[in-house]
C-alpha cells in the first residue's frame, strides 16, 4: 500500500509533504510531485502537511480520485526507483494525464 497525491496538487506543488517525508518518496514532476509506490513506507507524515488535502492513503482515495492511484504509479514506469527525490530533484515532467490537463487559474 502506498499513499496517493492528486489533483489539487497540480500546479500549487507547496512541498510541505516533502519536507515531512522520512524516507524522500515525493519527487517533483513539471506541475505535479509523485509518490514513488515502492519507495512509500506508508508511514502517513505527508497526509497532514499537505495544504490542500490532496494527499490519500490509496484505500481511502475517494471515488472520484481512483485514477490519481495509476497516474502516481505511472509517472514512474520511465523513470525507476532512483532511490531519493532529493538526489534526483525536479524531473521536469508529468505524467501524461497530469501535463493534458489545463492550467489553474
Amino acid at each position: 500500500m502506498t499513499y496517493v497525491i492528486t489533483l489539487p496538487c497540480v500546479d500549487t506543488k507547496d512541498k510541505a509533504c516533502v519536507e515531512e517525508c522520512p524516507v524522500d518518496c515525493i519527487y517533483e514532476g513539471d506541475r505535479n510531485l509523485y509518490i514513488h509506490p515502492e519507495e512509500c513506507v506508508d508511514c502517513g507524515a505527508c497526509e497532514p502537511a499537505c495544504p490542500v488535502q490532496a494527499i490519500f492513503y490509496e484505500d481511502d482515495l475517494p471515488e472520484s480520485d481512483l485514477d490519481w492511484k495509476d497516474i502516481n504509479a505511472v509517472f514512474f514506469d520511465d523513470l525507476g526507483s532512483p532511490g531519493g527525490a532529493a538526489r534526483l530533484g525536479a524531473t521536469g515532467v508529468d505524467e501524461p494525464r497530469v501535463a493534458a490537463l489545463p492550467p489553474k487559474e
